[in-house]
C-alpha cells in the first residue's frame, strides 16, 4: 500500500488516501505497455489512403500498338504501371489499422501504466480540479504552485466546465474524465495527476 497526500489545487493539504498495491504497486511490464500503445496508436489511423490502380485510370484500355514487327517491348493499355500516369502498383487502399488486443491484456496494461507513475513517483492525488472561473492565467498561476509543467488530470465522472476551457491553452496539460483514462496519454506526460473521484473510481473499476 501507498500513502500519497491529498492537495487542493491552491496547494494545501487535505489529508491523505491509500493507493492499493494490486492497481498501483505492479513490476511494470514495458513488452505489455508496448502493446497497448501500439493497439491504441493503430486504432487511431484513419486509413482513408487510397491510390489509383490501373483499373482506376481514366485511359483507353486499347492495346499500345501491334504485339510484334515493331522492335520495342511487347505493351497492352498505357495504364499500366510502368507508364507516366500509368496506375501504381500494389498501392495503399483504405482499410483499418485496428489489431485486436485481449480486454484482460488491455485491463493489465493500465495496471502497468499506473503503477509505472507510482514508481517513478509521479503521482499527484487532488481533492478535486474545479475552477470558480474559467481562467487560464489563474489555472496556471496553480499549476505552476503544485509545480506541474507536464502532466495528465484524470478528473471525476466530468470534467469541471472552467477547469476544461481554463487548461485547453495550456501546452502538455491535458484533462481526462475518468472514463477516458488511458495506456498512452498516462505515458506521453510525465506527471499523472488524479483526484481523489478518479481514485475511487478506479478502485471500483479494478475490483
Amino acid at each position: 500500500m501507498v500513502e500519497l497526500a491529498v492537495k487542493t489545487l491552491e496547494g494545501a493539504e487535505a489529508g491523505s488516501v491509500t493507493l492499493s498495491d494490486e492497481i498501483y504497486g505492479l513490476e511494470p511490464r514495458q513488452d505489455i505497455l508496448h502493446r497497448m500503445v501500439v493497439w491504441q496508436l493503430a486504432r487511431r489511423q484513419a486509413g482513408t489512403h487510397q491510390t489509383l490502380s490501373r483499373a482506376d485510370i481514366n485511359r483507353t484500355k486499347r492495346k499500345m500498338y501491334k504485339q510484334k514487327g515493331t522492335g520495342g517491348a511487347r505493351h497492352g493499355a498505357a495504364s499500366a504501371p510502368q507508364f507516366r500516369g500509368g496506375g501504381r502498383a500494389f498501392g495503399p487502399v483504405q482499410r483499418s489499422h485496428a489489431s485486436d488486443l485481449p480486454k484482460k491484456v488491455r485491463a493489465l496494461a493500465l495496471k502497468h501504466a499506473l503503477s509505472t507513475k507510482a514508481k517513478e513517483q509521479a503521482i499527484v492525488i487532488l481533492d478535486e480540479a474545479t475552477l470558480a472561473e474559467p481562467k487560464t492565467k489563474l489555472l496556471k498561476e496553480r499549476l505552476a504552485g503544485l509545480g506541474l509543467s507536464n502532466a495528465l488530470v484524470i478528473s471525476g465522472a466530468e470534467v469541471d466546465a472552467n477547469f476544461g476551457l481554463a487548461s485547453r491553452n495550456i501546452g502538455h496539460f491535458d484533462v481526462l474524465p475518468v472514463q477516458g483514462i488511458n495506456v498512452y496519454d498516462i505515458l506521453r506526460r510525465h506527471t499523472l495527476v488524479l483526484t481523489k473521484a478518479a481514485v475511487d473510481a478506479l478502485e471500483a473499476r479494478f475490483k
